[in-house]
């Protein structure tokens, strides 16, 4: 009789465990379709293991080198020459920091930012947290839709208008890559970051910067600090760089590849060559976004033109009153390209981190077509609705790239917060953990980051 009562006990916990795993999600994978896809090699030499490895990176990296940064790295050369190069630096290195905790996070714990972040949250705490998040999406995908409708235009002369809704079915493309598989995702955004990477450096070699000038600007100097319109224009560079939902995409796609998770020599093998992926590719993009301020430096410093919009520098480019013997057609077309590698790249990372997002905090489930369809029309619906109103001028829809930086430093803190909490954890982490000096560098660059980008609210919002 003892023995049947134990044996009900023990079948009522189990249910009860069972039920409690599927209220949380805890089954399901995040981007289920393609978690483990890509197989990696168990005995290879470092550089066949790098190689497996390498790819989400990239997807990554994007994302620290949309459109939404172009505007703020040439006006940061343009008007201050060389001398913010240190801000993008600093950037860098903070993205590189946050980027690999996110990706630590993914592959020891089988779950991505987002779906953590609702487990160890109430209801309508996840509700709030999922509506915050997919703000930062719709003002993520802003910069990059306005990128490549501009882009659209200034190559093929479609009205701006038509080059938004073109950018809408980037969801068909990312759906047949990723029947292809998720290498191909990867293959398609590194050689879209290769173009925008060469052509700004083929553009910055033939402007001839001053090189020792140039390598000084990386020093950090107190004139960022005490020259308030400075300090202003570093703030916006840094809060284009660190958006909130790279983080959680860099914890989902970090589970791509095939992981022992009982195995600790493989999760911890996983981890270093995830982090190494991510900080080679997080170089390139420092690397751009160097190139994008030395040719606002070299080509727009001193000169009295209007480079406040893609168009704008679209035009300077061609033109000899403004960038000298150098201007040339060729060099506005490559401009316009490369403004459309960075567009279409940001787009597919924008819509996988929409599903992401969608799926970690609300649980939706729902065919893939249509989910990756949702998630694009609620991020192109604000963009279209203003391009329709505003009858397609150009100067009035850029406006959307100020709104949309705001928005994403309202979201920061609750993306960085939630992933400097669950890294420290070692109940979630184990041996995993950060360490002591990583997990209070992280919660100082924490507070000090959102702090400026209160502060650049403030600024943008003219209240202080």
């Amino acid at each position: 009789m003892k023995s049947a009562k134990t044996k009900d006990h023990a079948t009522m916990a189990a249910k009860k465990s069972e039920k409690a795993v599927h209220s949380t999600g805890a089954d399901s994978k995040s981007l289920d379709e393609v978690n483990g896809s890509v197989r990696v090699p168990k005995d290879a030499n470092f550089w066949r293991t790098l190689i497996a490895y390498t790819g989400p990176g990239a997807l990554v990296a994007v994302g620290y080198m949309d459109p939404g940064n172009w505007i703020t790295s040439i006006a940061g050369g343009s008007q201050y020459k060389y001398a913010l190069l240190s801000v993008i630096l600093l950037s860098s290195l903070i993205a590189m920091l946050l980027q690999a905790m996110a990706a630590r996070l993914g592959i020891v714990t089988g779950k991505d930012l987002a779906q953590l972040t609702r487990e160890r949250t109430s209801k309508s705490m996840g509700i709030f947290l999922w509506i915050v998040t997919e703000l930062a999406i719709i003002a993520t995908d802003m910069a990059e839709i306005i990128g490549s409708g501009i882009a659209l235009k200034l190559l093929f002369g479609f009205p701006l208008i038509v080059g938004i809704l073109i950018t809408t079915a980037d969801v068909l493309l990312l759906l047949l890559l990723m029947k292809l598989g998720f290498r191909k995702i990867e293959a398609i955004v590194a050689t879209l970051v290769a173009v925008i990477l060469f052509v700004f450096m083929y553009e910055v070699i033939i402007s001839q910067p001053n090189v020792p000038q140039m390598l000084k600007g990386y020093v950090p100097t107190t004139e960022i600090v005490s020259n308030s319109s400075m300090l202003y224009l570093a703030l916006g560079i840094v809060g284009a760089t660190v958006m909130p939902h790279n983080l959680y995409l860099g914890s989902s796609i970090s589970q791509t590849r095939q992981v022992d998770r009982n195995d600790e020599k493989e999760v911890a093998k996983a981890v270093k060559f995830t982090t190494i992926d991510s900080n080679i590719q997080l170089s390139v993009a420092f690397v751009v976004n160097s190139l994008l301020l030395i040719l606002g430096a070299a080509l727009f410093f001193g000169t009295k033109g209007d480079l406040g919009r893609f168009v704008d520098l679209y035009n300077a480019l061609g033109d000899s009153k403004i960038v000298g013997a150098i201007a040339s057609p060729v060099l506005s077309m490559l401009f316009a390209v490369a403004l459309l590698s960075s567009g279409q790249s940001s787009t597919i990372t924008g819509t996988l981190s929409g599903q992401i997002i969608m799926e970690g905090f609300i649980r939706l489930r729902m065919p893939l077509w249509a989910q990756r369809l949702l998630t694009r029309l609620i991020s192109v619906a604000p963009v279209l609705a203003f391009a329709i109103y505003y009858h397609g001028n150009e100067a009035k829809i850029e406006s959307l790239l100020t709104l949309s930086q705001v928005f994403l430093s309202i979201a920061l803190p609750f993306a960085m917060i939630p992933l400097v909490k669950f890294t420290s954890d070692a109940k979630l982490m184990g041996n995993f953990k950060n360490r002591l000096w990583v997990k209070w560098t992280a919660w100082v660059i924490t507070a000090i980051l959102i702090v400026l980008n209160v502060w650049l609210i403030l600024q943008t919002l003219h209240l202080v």
